[in-house]
C-alpha cells in the first residue's frame, strides 16, 4: 500500500515510492492475456513502477468486445447499464482485468486504475456513449471498489482526458470517487487524469478524495514546453504531491499533425521527466502513441506496431531518473532556482532543484550552465555529470563552494541532454 509524504509518495514502511507510469490505455481492452504478460514484463524489466490503464477504454470500450470477444457492461432497458457489469462465465472481460491486475503486482508493478475513459460522462469528442449519471456512477464505482481495491497494487484514477463543465459532471465524478471509497476494504490513493493542458487542480481542488495531483502538458506546443509551469501552478493552488501524467508521447505526431513529419522523440519525452522531477515531481508519466493505443497497424497517425515501440529509446532511458532521485535523500528535494541561470528560454529551460547535501541542474540540450556554487552551502562541492540516456554518472572536478562560474556538458546539442550533479563536501 502506498501513502503520500509530504511532496512525495512512499510506502507504508516510509520507503520513498517514485511514480514511474507508462499510459497502456487500451491495456485491458485490446490485449491477449499472452500479450499482457509479454508487455508487463518488459515494462517491469525497464523499471516502471506505474501501468495506467483504462476499464471502460477510449476505443470503443464499450461496443468492440475485447480479444476474448467480451465487453465490460450489459444492457438494461435498451441502454448501456454501468450499475450491471457483466461478469458471466469464465472468458468473461473482468476476468480479463483481474489477470493484468494480479499479474502486474507479480512483476512489482501497480496500476493507474481509471475506471472509466472521460467520454463516457462527457463526451466532448470521441465515441462515447455517455452513459453515466450521478446515481449508476456511484454504484458502478463501488462495484470497482469492492472487486479491485483488496488489491494492494491499485492507485485510483478518475477523470479520462474530458473537462468538467457542469454541475451534473462534477457530481458524476463526486458519486464515483464516493463509491470507490465505500467499495474498497482499504484506502488507496486517488487522482484525476484531466484534459491536455490542465491540471486536476482545475477540477477537484479541496476534495477530500484527492490524494495527488495531475495535470497533462499534452502533445501539442500550447503547454508542453511549459510542464514544470504547469505543475508549479497546481501546487500554488493546492500544496499536494503532484505530477505529469501525460506529457508528450514518444512517437506521436507533434501537436497531433502528420503534415508537420515531425514525431515527438526520446529526447523530447526526457525533457518533460526532468523538468517535471527537478520541479519538485512525485513521479512522471511516459507514453508511447504506439503503445497506449496497442497498435498493430502501422499508418502515418500510429507509425509502428506497438511490440516494435516497446523497447524504443525513451522507455528505456526512464528509468534513469528514478534512479537518480533514489540515490540521494529523497524528501527532501525542492526546486532551487538560486542554483543556477536559468537562460535556456523556451526549448532550454535549465531546472533546478536541491535537496540535503546535494543539488541537481538539468541542461536539456547540452548548453553550458551558469552555477551559483555558495548557494549550496558547503566548503567544497564535487561537481559530476549525470548522462540520463545510460545512467552513467562521471565526476568532473571539485570546485569551492563559494561564488559562481560556468560549467559546460560533455556534449551539446538536442539529444545530448546533461545532468550536473553537485554534491557537498565538509
Amino acid at each position: 500500500m502506498l501513502k503520500t509524504s509530504g511532496n512525495y509518495l512512499s510506502y507504508a514502511d516510509g520507503r520513498p515510492f517514485f511514480y514511474l507510469a507508462d499510459t497502456a490505455w487500451e491495456l485491458f481492452h485490446k490485449l491477449t492475456r499472452e500479450e499482457i504478460d509479454l508487455y508487463l514484463t518488459e515494462r517491469s524489466r525497464q523499471g516502471f513502477t506505474v501501468i495506467q490503464a483504462v476499464a471502460l477504454s477510449e476505443f470503443e470500450g464499450l461496443t468492440v468486445p475485447n480479444a476474448y470477444g467480451r465487453v465490460p457492461l450489459k444492457t438494461a432497458g435498451g441502454r448501456i447499464a454501468p450499475e450491471h457489469p457483466d461478469t458471466d462465465g469464465d472468458d468473461c472481460y473482468w476476468n480479463t482485468v483481474d489477470y493484468a491486475v494480479r499479474r502486474a503486482g507479480e512483476l512489482g508493478l501497480c496500476i493507474g486504475f481509471l475506471p472509466s475513459w472521460g467520454d463516457k460522462w462527457n463526451i466532448k469528442w470521441g465515441k462515447g456513449p455517455e452513459i453515466f449519471t450521478p446515481a449508476n456512477a456511484f454504484q458502478y464505482g463501488k462495484w470497482i471498489g469492492e472487486r479491485y481495491g483488496a488489491y494492494d497494487n491499485i492507485i485510483w484514477i478518475l477523470g479520462g482526458d474530458r473537462p468538467v463543465e457542469t454541475d451534473e459532471q462534477r457530481e458524476i465524478i463526486d458519486k464515483m470517487a464516493s463509491g470507490l471509497r465505500q467499495g474498497e476494504p482499504r484506502r488507496h490513493l486517488m487522482t484525476f487524469h484531466p484534459v491536455g493542458e490542465h491540471s486536476s487542480a482545475d477540477y477537484v481542488a479541496g476534495k477530500d478524495y484527492v490524494d495527488f495531483h495531475m495535470i497533462q502538458s499534452g502533445h501539442g506546443v500550447g503547454r508542453c514546453y511549459e510542464s514544470w509551469q504547469m505543475l508549479r501552478e497546481t501546487y500554488a493552488l493546492e500544496p499536494k504531491p503532484f505530477l505529469n501524467g501525460e506529457p508528450r508521447y514518444e512517437d506521436h505526431p507533434a501537436c497531433f499533425n502528420v503534415s508537420y513529419n515531425y514525431l515527438w522523440d526520446a529526447a523530447d519525452a526526457r525533457m518533460n521527466l526532468y523538468w517535471d522531477v527537478l520541479e519538485g515531481a512525485c513521479g512522471h508519466t511516459y507514453g508511447n502513441h504506439c503503445i497506449w493505443s496497442f497498435n498493430r497497424e502501422m499508418s502515418d497517425y500510429f507509425p509502428l506496431r506497438w511490440k516494435d515501440a516497446l523497447i524504443h529509446e525513451g522507455a528505456r532511458t526512464m528509468r534513469y531518473a528514478a534512479d537518480l532521485r533514489l540515490s540521494r535523500d529523497y524528501f527532501s528535494l525542492r526546486p532551487a532556482p538560486e542554483m543556477a541561470d536559468d537562460n535556456g528560454g523556451v526549448t532550454g529551460h535549465i531546472a533546478r532543484a536541491r535537496g540535503d547535501g546535494y543539488a541537481f541542474i538539468y541542461s536539456p540540450l547540452g548548453a553550458p550552465v551558469f552555477i551559483h556554487f555558495g548557494a549550496l552551502g558547503f566548503p567544497a562541492i564535487k561537481a559530476s555529470w549525470y548522462n540520463p540516456r545510460n545512467g552513467l554518472m562521471k565526476t568532473d572536478m571539485i570546485v569551492p563552494g563559494k561564488g559562481s562560474g560556468l560549467m559546460a556538458p560533455p556534449s551539446g546539442g538536442k539529444g545530448n541532454d546533461w545532468v550536473l550533479v553537485l554534491d557537498g563536501l565538509n
